[in-house]
């Protein structure tokens, strides 16, 4: 369409080239034959265009000039646009595609006129661009000025009028108008009345801010905080920025109310490089209010915009988000070895078991909000990071890669370490004991984090759009969720009657348990191979070689100091080299072209690799579009690919309705994907976004998937997708 802007995308770029050289070329000129430019014999002051109706008013009979009062303010006129229902016309700045109307003036010798002026104009969603402009009918004010050389008589006022109406297409359109007002020399009748279709639309022009109100805007990582001071408490805003290619025009504008005004969220455009030294524009505020509004920068305080009742219902989410972890495949298998440890210590007294359930909480607490806290101290630094980040880390996987590996061997039985890591050493000393269900504790929320449960996604999402007090309380509940069915046993013991007596069974369990921890350092090593390379896969495979010559030692002389000195020297030299390595040999190959497993496409596979701009260029397109925003380590999205996404019933569902399939790879950091999951609400993965071209918000799928959950999404989306 002619006068593309948009946001600096290659498919709006091409389109404005597109239509120009139509243009160009008079494609357009059986819509021009119908409205064509008046000639000189056919001159008026009114006009009927292909949908609409353009008039010029100059509501009083004459043009006074006086010496007493200014002429600027007496001459008042305006151009008056009425138009069929559906289209519309741009405001000065049009938005993401459009132009403003002009006007170019023939006028005597000593009279001439004002810019015109934009009344507040209203967001005019067309498919995934905004456009700033009118419906049905505006004026836009302006004012004839007569300086001292005019002479009195009549004067014929001449306009050559350009605009651009748009609906689903865009029609450019022309007219000459003209009309004759006397000349008036003397002093000005205060008794004429504007008509009341001026006093209309004047009250619709932005006015200056009152004295005492002021604006200023804070810039974010992604876009801007404006904050706007009336002294009374704002709910609605709408900010209408007069300088194109600052801000990404669909996106929503989220208003969070001050005491004595408002904090209103923008979004930048995606190619803005460098922040602007001004936010310049038009707001509008409750009641229709406008004020042009020149924002320099400053800080700006946002306050909470979180309710009671939208905290309970997150706080509730998340401990049901926490009990569901449990039954999570990462998680799992330590919960099985707590109950191993629960069976073992069934004799015990009642006080102590709920010590343990209460250290096991404990464990689980400190290691969420130290998680937390770390997490929150990195984004304050600038870094930007989500749930599960730290399996981004070549350096956190190869030390849990070989923490897990070590814990295995003493499983299967190649030495004892008391299983202090898991508390099931019913026979250990209590503190020792004690010990155990805190650090099970602490290993429950390690291997918890690569998975997104159910309802965690949502609450999550929430709590780091909060202030740290919020995050906070969001993960406290999700911890006590994780903790609780184990401290239920533990605060009813005769549940445990339940539960089989100890005996040499417990044995040959232990070491069956051994089996799963394997099945997990298999996963973390394949990982570490896929998105870092075979020199750091070698020498990850070199630790498990020297920890396993650790265990060899303990197991060999379990009470000899001398062999605890070697096994814990061997482990310390694992732990460097899991810590020198990765910086070393860590930085290839890259993730981000090739998704490493089921998360990436293999040859001939539907499923392309995300970014940005090859969504905007299919919705812009008008094709739906369903991203799976996936990790190597993430369990959970693994088994929704699996069981429902890559189902022949799913894959058929998205062939038929034209889908593209684009799959966010986030094994390895990817600050891009991790700002897209920020802007959906979202902090880890698995997360799963349908996007249908017309709506300016995707569908956000469950974080569990079925076939049937994927085709009933599928088949909402309306039909005539456009094909590629």
């Amino acid at each position: 369409m002619s006068g593309l802007r948009g946001q600096g995308s290659t498919f709006v770029r091409f389109s404005r080239f597109i239509f120009a050289l139509l243009l160009a070329s008079g494609l357009f000129a059986s819509a021009q034959l119908s409205a064509p430019a008046s000639s000189a014999k056919d001159t008026k002051a009114a006009f009927d265009a292909l949908h609409l109706r353009v008039e010029l008013l100059v509501p009083r009979d004459n043009l006074y000039s006086s010496d007493q009062y200014n002429s600027d303010q007496l001459n008042e006129s305006g151009l008056h646009f009425k138009l069929e229902p559906g289209w519309h016309i741009y405001w000065e700045n049009a938005g993401d595609s459009g132009e403003p109307a002009h006007i170019q003036w023939t006028l005597p010798k000593g009279i001439s006129a004002t810019e015109i002026q934009f009344p507040a104009p209203k967001r005019l969603p067309l498919g995934p661009l905004m456009d700033f402009g009118y419906e049905n009918e505006v004026l836009f004010p302006f004012n004839f000025h007569l300086d001292d050389s005019v002479k009195a008589g009549p004067a014929v006022l001449h306009a050559k009028v350009n605009w651009l109406v748009c609906r689903e297409v865009c029609i450019p359109g022309k007219a000459d108008l003209e009309l004759t007002r006397n000349v008036y020399r003397g002093l000005y009748d205060l008794g004429l009345i504007q008509p009341p279709l001026f006093q209309q639309f004047l009250n619709q022009l932005p006015q200056p801010l009152p004295a005492g109100d002021s604006a200023v805007f804070q810039p974010t990582a992604t876009g801007f905080h404006l904050a706007v001071s009336t002294g009374q408490r704002e709910t609605q805003a709408e900010f209408f920025p007069e300088d194109q290619d600052v801000l990404n025009n669909p996106a929503p504008q989220t208003v969070t109310p001050t005491a004595t005004g408002l904090v209103l969220d923008l979004k930048k455009d995606a190619n803005l490089t460098a922040n602007p030294a001004q936010l310049k524009g038009v707001i509008e505020l409750n009641g229709g209010r406008n004020y042009e509004i020149l924002a320099m920068p400053g800080a700006v305080a946002v306050p909470s915009a979180f309710s009671l009742a939208a905290l309970a219902r997150i706080v509730g989410l998340a401990f049901l988000g926490g009990l569901l972890l449990n039954l999570m495949p990462c998680v799992f298998p330590v919960l099985f070895l707590k109950g191993l440890a629960l069976v073992n210590s069934g004799n015990e007294e009642k006080h102590k078991l709920r010590v343990h359930g209460f250290v096991y909480t404990i464990g689980i607490l400190v290691s969420f909000w130290t998680l937390v806290a770390l997490l929150l101290g990195l984004r304050a630094a600038g870094a930007t990071l989500g749930w599960g980040f730290q399996f981004q880390s070549p350096v956190f996987l190869s030390l849990m890669a070989g923490l897990l590996f070590f814990l295995g061997l003493s499983l299967a039985g190649q030495f004892e370490i008391g299983l202090t890591l898991t508390s099931a050493g019913g026979s250990l000393a209590a503190k020792q004991g004690y010990a155990g269900s805190f650090f099970t504790g602490v290993l429950a929320v390690v291997v918890a984090t690569p998975c997104t449960a159910p309802f965690m996604g949502a609450a999550i999402g929430y709590a780091f759009a909060q202030p740290a007090a919020v995050t906070f309380a969001v993960f406290t509940a999700l911890a006590l969720g994780l903790a609780a069915p184990y401290v239920a046993l533990t605060l009813q013991p005769a549940w445990t009657r339940l539960l089989p007596k100890p005996g040499a069974w417990m044995e040959i369990l232990k070491q069956a348990v051994s089996i799963p921890i394997f099945a997990t350092v298999i996963g973390l090593v394949w990982l570490v191979a896929t998105a870092y390379g075979a020199v750091l896969l070698a020498a990850l495979l070199g630790s498990f070689l020297l920890l396993a010559i650790a265990g060899w030692f303990l197991g060999r002389w379990p009470a000899k100091r001398w062999a605890t000195a070697v096994a814990v020297f061997i482990v310390l030299v694992v732990v460097a080299a899991c810590v020198v390595a990765p910086r070393k040999f860590g930085a290839a190959p890259s993730s981000n072209s090739a998704p490493a497993s089921s998360a990436g496409a293999s040859a001939g596979s539907t499923w392309q690799p995300w970014s940005a701009d090859a969504v905007q260029k299919a919705i812009a397109a008008g094709q739906p579009v369903f991203v799976d925003f996936t990790a190597s380590w993430c369990l959970s999205c693994q088994v929704n690919e699996r069981v429902a996404l890559d189902r022949p019933e799913a894959m058929q569902a998205f062939q038929s309705a034209n889908v593209l399939l684009l799959r966010a790879d986030w094994t390895r950091e990817d600050p891009a994907i991790t700002q897209a999951l920020t802007d959906l609400g979202r902090s880890g993965v698995p997360v799963y976004a349908l996007y249908t071209p017309g709506q300016s918000a995707p569908e956000l799928l469950p974080q569990v998937l079925t076939p049937g959950i994927v085709t009933d999404a599928v088949s909402k989306l309306p039909h005539g997708a456009a094909k590629q």
